[in-house]
Order: structure tokens, then C-alpha cells, then sequence
């Protein structure tokens, strides 16, 4: 299977990169791992409601050059479906047993997905109605996709 990940802005903290790096390594026995990071736009501390929606759909553009017509996106989204680890590793493995082996997840930036990213994703996911870091959510779902295939394979790891 091969998971690409999509996502905006470059990762500038040390022990994100780092974390990231782990999982990554840890990933690569199961799957094809690919990371594309899109630029991200500068976000005023007094931006308005209409500046912050041309932002996300500027970043939203540049997240879209990305996603191939035929690829299947998961978008991560606070209105997203909710899984627990078990679940969400039943549906990685479905996806693979109907054919569907290269996903991409897409990762917006400190505003969001714009409407555009969302109308094209397949499904869009969230992983908890708080709000992460668009950095830290790389590693989040990172580990969580580890552990999924933790799960999947039988593996010790999940608790």
C-alpha cells in the first residue's frame, strides 16, 4: 500500500521533524510512505474572516496540485467521521482488500481545509473534535497509521 500525505507548510521544529522521521522508519516494513508538504500562507494576527477564507483557498489550490483525479483522499477535518485505533485499522485494511491501495490523507494548515479540498476528498476523517497543531497532526497520524498496521499484522503495540 502506499499512503501519501499532503499537507501545508514545512515543519520547522526539531522534534517534529524528528518524530516524524521515527514513524516514517517504523512505517516503511508496511507501506510506501510519501510526504508532500505545500506551501502555506502567512496569516496576519488581525486577519478577517474574508482575508482567512483567501488563505485557505490559496493553500487549498496548492494542496489540489497534489491529488491525482484518480486518487482516494481522506481529508482530516474537525467534522470528520471518528474512529477509534481498531476501527481505523479495519478500514485501512478494507481499502486495501477493494483495491484502493494508494490513499492520500490531506493535512491543512493553521485555518483548515478550504471548501474546494473538502468537496474533493472521498471521506474526510477527524481524529477528535480538539483542536492539534497542523504540525503535530503529521505525527499524530502518523502513529496512528503505525498503529493500525500494528493492529492489522497482529502485532504488539496497541493497547
Amino acid at each position: 500500500m502506499k499512503i501519501t500525505i499532503v499537507c501545508v507548510g514545512k515543519i520547522k521544529e526539531d522534534f517534529y521533524r524528528k518524530a516524524i522521521a521515527e514513524y516514517a522508519k517504523r512505517l516503511s516494513r508496511y507501506i510506501k510512505l510519501e510526504i508532500i508538504e505545500a506551501a502555506d500562507e502567512r496569516t496576519p494576527d488581525s486577519a478577517g474572516a474574508a482575508l482567512e477564507l483567501q488563505i485557505k483557498e490559496k493553500e487549498g489550490e496548492r494542496l489540489l496540485r497534489y491529488i491525482k483525479e484518480d486518487a482516494y483522499v481522506i481529508a482530516l477535518a474537525l467534522e470528520g467521521k471518528e474512529f477509534d485505533s481498531v476501527q481505523m485499522s479495519k478500514s485501512l485494511e478494507h481499502f486495501g482488500m477493494i483495491g484502493k491501495s494508494s490513499l492520500i490523507f490531506v493535512i491543512g494548515g493553521s485555518l483548515g481545509l478550504s471548501e474546494q479540498v473538502l468537496k474533493r476528498a472521498d471521506e474526510a476523517w477527524s481524529f477528535s473534535k480538539l483542536t492539534f497543531p497542523h504540525q503535530l497532526m503529521r505525527v499524530i497520524l502518523l502513529e496512528q497509521i503505525y498503529r493500525s498496521f500494528r493492529i492489522m499484522h497482529h502485532e504488539p503495540y496497541h493497547k
